[in-house]
């Protein structure tokens, strides 16, 4: 204890003592280094975790009768998830790409700090388990946690911490799948929409160091990756783009079903109700479809060389199993069934991500599209290509990331041979999904805590300034029932040129401009017999739930600067055209 205690206090001084000596410029390139190594430590330990307890649970699968028991595991994992969050974490617990934009846009890039180690508890305990989800999220969780808690600590601006905060996340892909590009490409289409190149440099810095890490650390085997056994044919150029369209509309079912299903369990309260129903679906799920035990990388690896009737050991349903059609049928049907396993693992309490999920889909949509093709005799086409093309297709479709798609499978096969039917099927699916639905799944969420779209850049910077924040509160404030002799005495004093008209209550009323009454304000004869109700006009006032681009709308509809702001109709304050400029102008110039 006081070995580590020791350690701790030396290796603070140590970073001090840098911060002390490099410029800020060359602190900032080693603490992405910095981050990259811890965030790719915590990716590696959960990878570990999760094995370790695959390695556990497995024990009691070797023989078909045990796989009865094996089914159940899931809802212990998933038990063991709700009760760490419910009393470990007191229920303070956010996850999703959705509540670190959140973090960025309106919390200045600040996360809890027990987010550096509650995913990697939670989802080992899910994963390992055999709940049907990815690693991947949390770790980009995890890291994205680790880059701002570091960057706090050394109190570093906003736009560093940021930057950090990305370099976290694109080390945790970058460790995951020993694609450090992939990394750099997830970090800035999914986490920074405001992104500059300045920003690139160290977020390739952390993403390398996450991937030499994983590569030096972790076997082979933990790694998902594959060789290509056949190159590139541009004569499967229309299959190709039908699989793409395919992806997107698989990928649309996807993101609604797993919508659907969310909001299903989000409307029971009762936790233990949850667990049970999840629970018990998932693995009444698993008799019959094992490959939906956890990731599913291995599954995903057996489609790829070709025996696709190994994803059935162990089924109810295998001996029925028997001709190429019934084999196909079963693939087929897991591309929608896993949906529905994700929505069942994360809706019952269950911590993971869609990452992992989303190649799942893909690779099983390629092989049943290409096998369908070549059992039909119109024609032969490779299917460990069609399953690679059609992983990037669904991952696109799903997260709207085309670039991150694209080169992930790349590096995860070791070449660029499939770059052109990977461009075409990531952009035909992320182009179809997009057309029904312009957001991606992570974005509405995301939309929705901001109440506000983010589909654009200025949206996601308007997003970033916070109405309270922006609220004047120097304006005087007079009742209905005031005469016009103190209304005068007010105006006299006031540096403002309107007045928010506010009754016992705290209602607002009306407002006064001092325009509107500058030619009776002078006649004293009206002084006593006229009252601020007979002089004040429509307040147009703005309400504290109402997003800032809506604000604006109203702004140029009333052609007023000044807008008075209500919650409830009780009177908060004023929020000035001239002022949300200014803070977005500001929020513009640190992009730059």
């Amino acid at each position: 204890m006081h070995t580590e205690k020791f350690l701790l206090r030396t290796l603070k001084q140590v970073f001090f003592f840098a911060r002390n000596r490099l410029s800020a410029r060359q602190f900032f390139m080693l603490s992405s280094v910095v981050v990259g190594a811890l965030s790719a430590l915590a990716a590696i330990v959960l990878k570990f975790f999760v094995h370790t307890i695959g390695v556990w649970v497995n024990y009691y699968a070797t023989t078909y009768e045990q796989f009865y028991l094996f089914a159940l595991f899931p809802i212990i994992g998933i038990s063991l998830t709700v009760i760490y969050i419910k009393f470990g974490l007191k229920g303070n617990f956010k996850k999703g790409s959705a509540e670190i934009g959140y973090a960025i846009a309106r919390k200045s890039a600040r996360l809890p700090a027990n987010q550096t180690y509650s995913h990697i508890i939670t989802s080992a305990l899910t994963v390992g388990f055999g709940g049907s989800v990815g690693l991947e999220s949390p770790m980009v969780s995890t890291g994205s946690a680790i880059g701002a808690n570091y960057g706090n600590y050394f109190h570093l601006p906003y736009k560093d911490r940021t930057v950090l905060l990305a370099c976290g996340a694109a080390a945790g892909i970058a460790a995951a799948f020993n694609a450090p590009i992939a990394g750099v490409l997830f970090a800035i289409e999914v986490l920074l929409a405001d992104a500059t190149v300045g920003a690139f440099i160290p977020i390739i810095i952390a993403a390398a160091t996450g991937a030499l890490l994983s590569k030096i650390i972790l076997a082979e085997g933990i790694i998902l990756s594959f060789s290509l056994q056949q190159p590139f044919n541009y004569h499967n150029l229309h299959f190709y783009i039908l699989l793409g369209v395919l992806a997107g509309l698989v990928s649309l079912y996807y993101t609604r079903m797993l919508e659907r299903t969310e909001k299903f369990f989000a409307n029971r309260v009762n936790y233990r109700s949850k667990i049970l129903i999840g629970g018990a679906a998932l693995s009444a799920l698993l008799l019959f479809f094992p490959s939906l035990f956890g990731e599913g990388y291995e599954s995903i690896k057996m489609l790829a060389n070709q025996k696709p009737l190994e994803v059935a050991n162990g089924s109810l349903i295998y001996r029925f199993l028997q001709n190429d059609f019934t084999i196909l049928i079963f693939i087929g049907a897991l591309v929608f069934i896993k949906v529905i396993a994700v929505g069942l693992t994360l809706g019952s309490g269950g911590n993971g991500g869609n990452f992992g999920p989303s190649l799942f889909v893909g690779a099983y949509l390629g092989f049943a599209f290409a096998r369908l093709i070549n059992l039909s005799g119109i024609a032969q086409i490779p299917e460990t290509n069609f399953i690679l093309v059609a992983m990037a297709g669904i991952l696109s479709g799903v997260f709207y990331a085309p670039l991150c798609a694209i080169f992930l499978i790349a590096e995860i096969t070791g070449g660029y041979e499939l770059i052109i039917p990977l461009m075409i099927v990531a952009a035909l699916g992320l182009t179809v999904a997009k057309y029904f639905e312009p957001l991606s799944m992570e974005g509405k969420k995301l939309s929705k805590l901001l109440n506000m779209t983010v589909d654009n850049r200025d949206q996601f910077l308007l997003s970033k300034l916070n109405l309270q924040d922006l609220l004047e509160h120097n304006f005087s404030a007079i009742r209905p029932e005031d005469s016009l002799r103190l209304l005068v005495r007010v105006i006299s004093i006031s540096k403002r040129n309107t007045f928010p008209v506010v009754t016992r209550e705290g209602e607002l009323a009306g407002v006064v401009h001092l325009d509107h009454v500058r030619e009776i304000i002078f006649n004293n004869k009206l002084y006593d017999t006229t009252i601020v109700k007979d002089i004040m006009t429509e307040a147009h006032a703005v309400d504290l739930n109402e997003n800032l681009p809506a604000i604006l709308k109203k702004f140029d509809e009333t052609r007023q600067w000044n807008l008075p702001v209500v919650k409830n109709k009780q009177y908060l304050g004023f929020l000035s055209k001239a002022r949300i400029l200014t803070e977005y102008r500001a929020e513009l110039m640190k992009t730059i």
